[in-house]
């Protein structure tokens, strides 16, 4: 199909800050991908034809930080022509694509969540979407209820549920900066330590994690300095090592 109008709108929550929510292209080379990167939502347009430069048809912006929170978010993009608006949450950048075409060629399929088929001309490997997606409309089409009625025209990959189940996360909220922590005793005479773990605060510094080194050799800090993520092993007899994020 060739449009000189297209209009998406959905809503989503997920708590991967990667992941493809919506694609589409071309054997010209044009495409449309709208995907989580790093819990930013970015849009790739290129309505470009596959004998001209990439980097002069190529556009990109990107909305949003932290949509990778389990909260629902809304996002809607309206191009007419050459002219976009790309809503996250109700903050619209207006752009214009770059290069001379003015319509979109997609003559493979639309995919939500995901690119189903990489290889194809045109195609780039991208993380696939997980989490929830709802109300997702593609020019005035329900894409959920086609798939939900199984209309031909529709077809599933993978695991996909028609329900939005909550993650099994239970937070813990540290009320005071000097009396609150959590203590794990620890494990005498092992070789290696594992942790894992995300967290939210309006504070600029502030201590995450301390344990000392076993036989007393030292201690393992990791903090916030700044606004900066800052991990610092400190050994007797030796300088310390400091990586800052």
């Amino acid at each position: 199909m060739s449009t000189f109008k297209d209009v998406v709108s959905l809503k989503f929550k997920s708590m991967q800050g990667d992941g493809v929510l919506f694609h589409g292209e071309g054997q010209r080379g044009d495409y449309i991908t709208l995907e989580l990167q790093k819990g930013k939502l970015s849009l790739h347009i290129n309505l470009g034809k596959g004998n001209q430069d990439y980097w002069f048809t190529h556009t990109s912006v990107t909305l949003g930080s932290l949509l990778d929170d389990q909260h629902w978010h809304s996002v809607l993009i309206e191009r007419f022509n050459k002219q976009v608006n790309f809503t996250v949450d109700k903050h619209t950048q207006h752009f214009r694509t770059k290069g001379d075409s003015d319509h979109l060629d997609i003559d493979y399929e639309l995919s939500f969540g995901g690119i189903p088929v990489p290889g194809k001309p045109g195609t780039f490997q991208r993380k696939n979407f997980h989490g929830c997606i709802e109300n997702l409309y593609y020019n005035g089409v329900n894409i959920i209820d086609l798939a939900k009625r199984r209309k031909p025209q529709i077809y599933t990959v993978g695991n996909v549920t028609f329900s939005c189940s909550e993650p099994q996360t239970v937070p813990i909220t540290f009320v005071s900066t000097s009396r609150s922590y959590l203590l794990l005793p620890g494990t005498p005479q092992i070789d290696g330590l594992s942790v894992s773990f995300q967290f939210r605060t309006w504070n600029k510094n502030g201590l995450l994690l301390f344990t000392k080194l076993s036989e007393n050799s030292g201690a393992l800090l990791v903090y916030l300095r700044g606004g900066r993520l800052t991990l610092l092993i400190q050994k007797e007899a030796e300088n310390p090592v400091e990586i800052s994020e």
